[in-house]
């Protein structure tokens, strides 16, 4: 599925609801994205709010898990995010101008980072439409082993599968009814390079294995993107947002 014509690759899209392009970022503007990372988790990081700071066990710094709305709270991750290759093929693939909505940092720790559930985007976003977007930039190789994203190709084209909590840090919310027979037998893993994008629809069920390696990493950057024309249904939006926040602190998680 990897491919490089934009007309080529918008086609592959809107059929299987994902794409993969490698090397969609070179490996110095790959080492730019991680010095300005470590200068955030080290000046930045402590003056966010803590409900955008995720880690797999909050009293140990090095088990950070995920950062929230990067694009916010920094200039250089704000323009990374607004004005450049990310919001064009954004634009692109929803055939639409777009509206930035959130750059994240992912890490699955060695021996600590946990499965993500399987998944669809949207049930997150309540928006209307469900015209959405998001890209997983590999920070470094990702494999098997540290836990590879694995997508159901299609699904994009099926209604909403009911989700419910999954008291997964970061991903609260996850399918019930995963995997049917058909999700067994069509999904793909996605081993990715350092610089290489997967890109879905936010209907597209996805999910990671745990990263089983005992030394390695598994960092990438996630952008979000909303079609301009869609409704946010803002009070639904809070009310999960709020719930999740006051379950995550009860937990200690946050």
């Amino acid at each position: 599925m990897a491919l490089t014509s934009t007309e080529n690759l918008k086609q592959k899209f809107d059929s299987d609801g994902l794409a993969f392009i490698p090397s969609f970022r070179s490996k110095r503007e790959i080492a730019d994205i991680q010095n300005n990372l470590e200068r955030i988790i080290g000046d930045v990081v402590p003056t966010m709010p803590v409900e955008h700071v995720f880690y797999e066990d909050k009293q140990d710094l090095s088990t950070l898990k995920q950062l929230q709305n990067l694009h916010l709270h920094d200039e250089y991750f704000g323009q990374l995010m607004s004005n450049s290759p990310f919001r064009e093929l954004a634009e692109n693939l929803l055939d639409s101008r777009v509206v930035c909505k959130n750059m994240q940092y992912f890490n699955k720790p060695p021996k600590t980072g946990l499965a993500t559930p399987p998944h669809q985007d949207g049930y997150y976003f309540k928006i209307s439409p469900c015209e959405a977007i998001t890209m997983w930039l590999a920070l470094e190789p990702v494999d098997h082993e540290n836990g590879c994203v694995r997508y159901i190709p299609r699904s994009h084209l099926e209604p909403m599968r009911p989700h419910a909590s999954t008291g997964t840090l970061g991903f609260s919310q996850g399918i019930t009814d995963f995997p049917t027979a058909d999700d067994s037998a069509n999904e793909i893993s996605f081993p990715a390079q350092t610089g290489d994008l997967l890109v879905h629809h936010a209907l597209t069920i996805h999910r990671a294995t745990a990263n089983r390696s005992k030394i390695r990493t598994r960092k990438a950057i996630g952008l979000i993107y909303y079609r301009e024309d869609v409704t946010e249904d803002l009070v639904a939006r809070a009310t999960y947002q709020g719930e999740l926040i006051k379950e995550m602190k009860a937990k200690q998680r946050i």
